[in-house]
């Protein structure tokens, strides 16, 4: 148990550096966020959400692609800039969330004794989907990370997970910030975009 616990602190420690340097567009966020989800492979493995579990994975493998897309992402492989979310993105992204959620809740119902599989499939899949879109720079990210992390704080509590708990009310804070943050840098760009007209 208690080395459970320590497994924790260090995922939230490392979550809320992660989320940090994601606000604050470091690409350090990407090795560090890499750390916080093979911690958290064995913390949710134990804890019987098996979707998180294999989530943490997906994580890995999307943020090597988000950490790529932030170094050589832009215009000729240089720098990406943040962006909107267009309809056509937010439709096929909205489609993609159904279809995995509802795949993922059909796996953790016939091959695992997961206790919350509606739940564990929506947060997997909304967790994937704003992963991409960070690694796009898609100003909307964060508003899917907050929804997703009110259904996690709600899992966590339940699964009795306190700290982690807390990790999540701080990334809601973060996410927050973060959407604030970046559109800030969005209305800049457009300025200096019409000004250079």
């Amino acid at each position: 148990m208690a080395q459970l616990n320590w497994l924790e602190v260090w995922g939230f420690i490392t979550g809320a550096a992660c989320v940090w340097l994601q606000v604050k567009e470091n690409t350090w966020n990407w090795p560090i966020g890499i750390t916080n989800n093979i911690l958290y492979v064995v913390v949710f493995y134990r804890s019987g959400l098996f979707a998180d579990t294999g989530l943490q994975i997906v994580f890995i493998i999307v943020s090597i692609y988000g950490w790529w897309a932030w170094l050589r992402g832009g215009e000729q492989h240089t720098h990406l800039n943040v962006s909107r979310t267009s309809a056509t993105q937010a439709t096929v992204l909205t489609v993609l969330t159904i279809v995995a959620t509802v795949g993922i809740w059909w796996l953790l119902r016939t091959y695992t004794p997961s206790t919350v599989p509606w739940w564990d499939s929506l947060v997997t899949s909304l967790s994937i989907i704003a992963t991409y879109m960070l690694g796009r720079k898609m100003l909307e990210n964060w508003v899917i990370w907050n929804i997703a992390n009110v259904i996690s704080m709600a899992l966590y509590i339940y699964k009795h997970l306190y700290l982690t708990t807390v990790l999540y009310a701080v990334f809601f804070a973060m996410c927050t910030a973060g959407f604030i943050r970046w559109r800030k840098e969005l209305e800049s760009e457009a300025q200096v975009t019409v000004a250079a007209v």
